[in-house]
């Protein structure tokens, strides 16, 4: 479950934040950047992500560009989804717990 949610954040961040660098990303989601690349080369892998280059440029490296394929939309909808089912068991649950000491 803990895979899933560090590839949901890194979808939802790649979608959000367009120009940022592999290093930045690892910042942002407070992961190390191995973590990061773990991530990355799995939602590569499945086909949610791939990898543009920018080849004009001269410095290529600061250049490369992750985007979310339509595959990584429909997964990151199907994870958004699959946590919000989660955290309202979790609140029904709570809400129980709290109706026994009333």
């Amino acid at each position: 479950m803990k895979k899933e949610i560090d590839q949901f954040e890194v979808l939802r961040k790649i979608e959000k934040v367009k120009k940022l660098s592999q290093r930045e990303l690892a910042q942002e989601l407070g992961f190390s950047l191995g973590k990061l690349n773990y991530c990355l080369k799995s939602l590569q892998n499945k086909g949610f992500v791939k990898l543009k280059n920018f080849q004009k440029k001269p410095n290529k490296i600061n250049y490369l560009k992750y985007v979310i394929t339509p595959k990584g939309i429909s997964e990151r909808t199907k994870l958004t989804l699959n946590f919000m089912k989660r955290k309202m068991k979790e609140y029904d649950e709570l809400k129980k717990e709290l109706e026994k000491y009333k």
